[in-house]
């Protein structure tokens, strides 16, 4: 292969670049600024950040699952096709089949007068023309693959007749029922107790060979079920990094704050600064960063600053 030859296998299976979400008037304050994101194949990304950081809405928008009066600028190019200049018709025959999406409260989002069974395999139903008894029992072993126990039992209950975890399960395994490349949840472990976070937490291990952007505020379930991560803070993502590497040496002072603040590490916190300096513009952290300085009043970029490593900050300018 000579150089002005592209090895497909290199390029992103989704390629976020400049992704920003404003809603309602044109000079309103966007909710998401300036996001890009790279997924490869085989990528277990973990988008991590306080609820109002942007995280669901980059999901979302990426999409076109937003408001009408949402305005989204950008691109989000997934197999060469830009996901956001494609009509609703075109998107819907790769939402499902191409792309699944398990949205926030997804346990709630099982229809109650449906067998659990039926809604998993749906999706084979609607995009590969399964007959509902073949879809089932595939629905089956599905359920069987996250280990809900008495599968075939499970699989002719309905939704009121499982726990929340196994509700997240069995909408994991839906996500996956049509041969998805790639997989967005959103906040799957909203609302569950340990136990059943770890049910979670192990339905997301078994997707060895699945592609997934899983967007959570809980760091422990990130740091397990990610090799990639995304820290999001106030609308921009400010650190991108193998998930291993950001949690043992943070780069920006937010992901170290809240890095340093998990019980595991004694809920530290770093006393500041008596003066809080408070930008109307710059960098959102600085008032709350012991770091800041006079050039945080600008925006900062976001800057490689090694392999596989990017954060926003002036302290690597």
């Amino acid at each position: 292969m000579n150089n002005t030859e592209i090895n497909l296998a290199e390029l992103p299976l989704l390629k976020i670049e400049n992704l920003s979400v404003s809603f309602g008037a044109k000079n309103a304050p966007q909710v998401l600024q300036d996001f890009n994101l790279d997924i490869f194949k085989g990528d277990k990304i973990a988008v991590i950040g306080e609820t109002g950081s942007g995280k669901s809405v980059m999901l979302l928008a990426v999409l076109k699952l937003l408001p009408k009066n949402a305005t989204v600028q950008g691109s989000a190019f997934f197999k060469n096709r830009n996901l956001l200049n494609l009509d609703r018709r075109t998107l819907n025959t790769i939402r499902g089949k191409e792309i699944s999406y398990i949205p926030q409260g997804s346990g709630n989002s099982l229809n109650p007068l449906l067998k659990v069974g039926y809604q998993v395999g749906e999706p084979l139903i609607i995009h590969y023309g399964y007959s509902k008894k073949n879809a089932e029992a595939e629905a089956v072993n599905l359920l069987h693959k996250f280990n809900l126990g008495n599968e075939e039992e499970r699989a002719v209950q309905y939704p009121h007749t499982y726990s929340g975890g196994m509700k997240q399960r069995a909408m994991i395994a839906m996500g996956i029922s049509a041969g998805a490349h790639l997989i967005f949840a959103d906040e799957p472990t909203k609302g569950l107790d340990s136990r059943r976070l770890k049910m979670v937490e192990q339905a997301f291990r078994l997707l060895k060979e699945e592609t997934y952007v899983c967007v959570t505020h809980d760091l422990n379930f990130a740091k397990n079920i990610s090799k990639k991560l995304c820290v999001m803070h106030s609308s921009y993502s400010v650190e991108i990094g193998l998930t291993e590497e950001v949690f043992a040496k943070p780069y920006h002072p937010y992901t170290e704050d809240i890095i340093r603040a998990m019980p595991e590490n004694g809920l530290q916190y770093k006393a500041k600064s008596m003066y809080r300096p408070v930008y109307e513009t710059g960098c959102r952290y600085a008032p709350n960063c012991e770091y800041a300085f006079e050039k945080c009043k600008q925006t900062p970029p976001m800057i490689d600053i090694e392999k596989n490593r990017k954060v926003r900050c002036w302290k690597y300018a």
